[in-house]
């Protein structure tokens, strides 16, 4: 029954492959062509399954990884088997859905955030980072703020895309959480420069942390006074 299973969503799957969103996937390192809002409505009618999720991460396939993080049962896994999925996640999209939606739900989340931290593989420590901004918006406490700007102020402009994006993003996150270090912050942004010229669409908030952490803290102050401007 699991490998009818396995071999029908397979077929759901090359169904939806369509050529125009393969190409624009492929431009930021993803190789499948599924439109993520119809993966998402192939995983909310297949619901919660555990084994099904297994056996369509182990296919290897980018669109079968993606719904099995979608079906998966985040805090089923043991810390050891997160630790090989990350370093099997081969693209972007399923790193950052492995990560998002089943890393930061599982119980060995925060020692998957200590071990990735300082791995020598800059993949795999970008996701360290991740966790670690992670708390750093929601559960600051036992954190090393200044060390962490310490290390970003050191490593994150030589540092390669996947884990120099991590650290900017944590950089950022200490700078609009954390009013004691927002000063530094910026100061380290301006004075590095990492993403000041990344092309960002209208409307949007560059990540470049200067202007992140203070358009951030500007809706913030908005929303704080009642929708009235400061």
């Amino acid at each position: 029954m699991a490998e009818t299973a396995v071999a029908q969503v397979m077929a759901e799957l090359a169904a939806l492959e369509d050529p125009k969103t393969r190409a624009v996937n492929e431009k930021h390192g993803d190789d499948h062509g599924v439109n993520l809002g119809k993966l998402r409505a192939v995983a909310k009618r297949l619901k919660t399954q555990q084994e099904l999720a297994c056996r369509l991460w182990e296919t290897g396939d980018t669109a079968a990884r993606l719904l099995a993080l979608l079906i998966c049962r985040p805090k089923a896994f043991e810390r050891e088997r997160l630790d090989v999925m990350l370093r099997e996640a081969r693209t972007p999209k399923v790193h950052d859905w492995l990560v998002n939606y089943v890393v930061k739900k599982n119980p060995h989340a925060e020692e998957l955030r200590l071990a990735w931290f300082t791995d020598p593989d800059p993949v795999v420590a970008s996701a360290g980072w991740a966790l670690t901004t992670e708390r750093v918006a929601k559960k600051p406490e036992g954190l090393d703020l200044a060390g962490l700007l310490d290390v970003i102020e050191a490593e994150m402009k030589d540092a390669p895309d996947r884990l120099q994006w991590a650290m900017n993003h944590c950089l950022a996150q200490i700078g609009i959480d954390h009013a004691g270090h927002r000063a530094r912050a910026i100061e380290i942004g301006e004075r590095l420069e990492v993403l000041k010229d990344y092309p960002t669409p209208p409307n949007c908030t560059s990540p470049f942390a200067p202007v992140w952490i203070t358009e951030i803290v500007r809706r913030q102050a908005v929303k704080d006074a009642g929708g009235r401007r400061p």
